[in-house]
């Protein structure tokens, strides 16, 4: 059988299975059957692509051009125009219906084309886009469809440039086809689901629910149809159900509104109890439902006390942070969901309670993950890094398209504005006020937040969002460790009323770079980034983080290595090496078990420096992290005296050990609840050295790149 007759064996076994389930939505992948090729010089006009014979490669989407140019080199990658193709058969049985292509992703701006024509343009490599593409559609004949993506950078579209993170080029997220009666629930409201649902006066009493739907029709008459919303339980229970019928306009898309009261409610408590119900928004005409979205419910309520602590539902939440880089190691951006769920499983594993997505939307697909994880999210668009004055157009698009197509996220409890962008000052000061303004135009109930890399409160650009996020690297790019402890004390004297949140802090850690001789601050412009480094970093500063609840929340930067392709350091190109896992995701840094002690209800017992294993001094100090008691620990066999608390109460010290010559066996052992816990490392001494660390403090403060 011939790809054209499947193709339309399977389409009309689905059109059968569309006319049982009363002519519904269709959404299937597409995914399959693409071909790729980078734009020849000179000649990428797309008119000219069909003639292009040579040099076609067969792809599957997701897919990046960049997923190894990128991360192996600094600033040696190609970024420019490709182009996809795909032939679609379009049987003659759909020609009534409307046919739409919903694209999650395309790297950074792309152009749609159907049969030579052009359906669409996008601005943005990370927010999705819909198009309708019926009217180029040819009935019963193949159709070509061509896509330009072209991951340039260029200073009408954020982000301006690929300094802070690599924008991988190409469709990296997947492609959806969606056909619907000529009445729908509308598809391009900014590829939002066309579902707006909104809560107020959430309480373990009750919920008041408002259901807003987008709908559109494709004809050219009115047409009398039926708009049911209806709630159900977790355990699909319906809840409430609310029906109205009208005549729908033939002119523009018409919002329709339904309100509910919902009595002694589940609340989705975070990680505690991430419960949702859901919300079914049914088009019905002439008795058959011929449209139809569902979206997730978390009843909750979000609240910041300036000075005290983030809410949820009333009750005090620990908000425990890390960011997310969505790149892997091989695979650049083009990731698969099992990509997103373990990223998100490490994540959990760790003991996280929020995430920062940084700096831009991620996949659709995380954020639903994380309503029925529990895990509270900041989504933020990628104004980062530099101000062009071109890019104010584009950020406000940016920022709708996210708040519309994220919108019923339970998860979800701020949108971010900008990042570390300055002058001009007043310009930056008010687009960041007109992203606020929109932000809250488009969604009143969310806070917002700006984040800034200098540590004053004062600065021009400043104090224009809900929330003040800080980045500070003290050790690392200014000052020393310690130094974050007066920082936030004086902020606390001089600004008791700011909601401020601690948005990156932290410090690279290169595995294969490793030393005892630690001083308070590195010089990162230097060649040697040694873990243990970073590990005393996160061991003082979370100690700092935890006992000021001043600071909101805290977000450590970051889960993951990721690619920072115009840099190289650390002895690494490419590559920012402050996750607390590596890029390939193989090995947990100390840094890691550190957080997970301090975080995690799991049992947690682990002896630090197992890389540092080549040890520099005879008398040396052992580290070890436990949450589940005092640990006894042994050196070669015998167990050592005068253990200490560190920071925190899961960190334990001893100091002024003795090491034998050749080969030594650290081991811990914690017995609880009749259960024995062990954690061994061996480490090898063969005469005192001294690795080159240049530990000079730069005075001068810092405030990004």
């Amino acid at each position: 059988m011939n790809k054209r007759v499947l193709s339309l064996t399977l389409l009309l076994a689905c059109l059968g299975l569309m006319t049982m389930q009363a002519e519904g939505r269709k959404v299937e992948s597409f995914n399959s059957g693409w071909s790729f090729k980078k734009a020849p010089a000179e000649k990428e006009l797309a008119i000219n692509a069909p003639k292009w014979d040579k040099g076609w490669s067969e792809v599957e989407i997701p897919h990046t051009w960049n997923a190894k140019d990128m991360q192996v080199q600094a600033n040696s990658f190609y970024e420019g125009a490709a182009y996809y193709k795909k032939q679609y058969f379009f049987p003659t049985e759909l020609k009534d219906k409307r046919v739409f292509l919903r694209f999650e992703g395309v790297g950074s701006c792309a152009e749609v084309f159907v049969n030579g024509m052009l359906a669409t343009s996008h601005k943005g490599g990370y927010s999705a886009f819909a198009c309708e593409i019926s009217p180029l559609l040819k009935a019963g004949e193949e159709n070509e469809i061509i896509v330009k993506a072209d991951n340039k950078s260029r200073p009408d579209v954020i982000p301006v440039n690929h300094n802070l993170f690599g924008v991988y080029g190409g469709i990296y997220r997947p492609v959806w086809l969606v056909v619907t009666e000529p009445y729908n629930i509308s598809v391009t409201d900014c590829a939002s689901p066309g579902v707006y649902i909104t809560q107020k006066n959430v309480s373990k009493k009750q919920a008041d629910v408002k259901v807003k739907v987008k709908l559109d029709n494709g004809t050219l008459q009115p047409a009398p149809v039926t708009l049911q919303n209806t709630i159900y339980d977790q355990e699909g229970k319906q809840v409430a159900t609310h029906s109205q019928s009208f005549e729908l306009s033939a002119q523009g898309e018409q919002a329709y509104e339904s309100s509910f009261t919902i009595k002694k409610p589940t609340l989705w408590q975070g990680r505690e109890n991430p419960y949702l119900y859901k919300v079914v928004s049914r088009l019905i005409k002439d008795g058959l439902v011929i449209d139809e979205m569902v979206q997730p419910l978390g009843l909750r309520k979000y609240e910041i006390v300036a000075g005290k602590g983030f809410y949820l539902n009333g009750e005090k939440y620990p908000m425990y942070g890390v960011t997310r880089h969505q790149d892997w190691w091989g695979l650049g951006s083009a990731l698969k969901n099992e990509n997103h769920d373990f990223d998100l499983a490490t994540i959990m594993d760790v003991g996280a309670t929020t995430v920062r997505f940084a700096h831009y939307q991620q996949s659709d697909y995380l954020y639903s993950r994380c309503d029925s994880l529990g895990l509270i999210i900041w989504a933020e668009i990628p104004f980062v890094n530099r101000v062009t004055g071109q890019e104010a157009e584009n950020c406000r698009n940016q920022l709708r398209e996210m708040i519309r197509q994220s919108f019923n996220h339970p998860s979800i409890y701020v949108w971010g504005l900008h990042n570390e962008v300055y002058q001009p000052h007043q310009y930056t000061k008010e687009l960041t006020q007109s992203l606020h303004d929109l932000a809250k135009t488009e969604d009143p109930d969310r806070y917002t937040v700006s984040v800034n890399g200098y540590g004053h409160m004062e600065h021009p650009v400043n104090l224009v969002a809900d929330i003040q996020g800080m980045n500070r690297y003290f050790g690392w790019y200014e000052k020393k460790i310690q130094d974050i402890k007066p920082w936030v004390e004086n902020l606390e004297k001089e600004y008791p009323h700011q909601k401020l949140m601690l948005t990156e802090y932290g410090a690279d850690a290169n595995l294969n770079h490793q030393t005892e001789y630690l001083g308070d601050a590195l010089n990162w412009t230097k060649e040697f980034y040694p873990e243990t480094f970073a590990t005393k970093t996160h061991e003082y500063q979370w100690s700092v983080i935890a006992a000021h609840p001043y600071i909101i929340a805290s977000y450590l930067w970051n889960t993951f290595d990721f690619c920072a392709p115009m840099w190289v350091r650390g002895g690494v190109p490419a590559r920012n090496m402050k996750g607390l896992v590596t890029f390939d995701r193989k090995i947990k840094k100390d840094s890691y078990f550190w957080y997970k002690a301090n975080w995690s209800k799991e049992p947690v017992l682990y002896l630090t420096q197992r890389r540092n294993w080549d040890r520099e001094k005879k008398e040396t100090s052992v580290t070890v992290y436990s949450n589940i008691g005092t640990p006894k620990v042994y050196l070669n066999g015998k167990e050592l005296t005068g253990i200490r608390e560190g920071y925190t109460p899961v960190h334990y010290i001893i100091d002024n050990i003795t090491l034998d010559m050749g080969k030594n066996i650290v081991k811990t052992v914690v017995v609880k609840n009749g259960k024995t816990y062990e954690d061994e490392i061996e480490w090898v001494y063969n005469g005192e050295k001294k690795r080159d660390s240049d530990q000079s403090v730069n005075k001068e403060e810092h405030a990004g790149f």
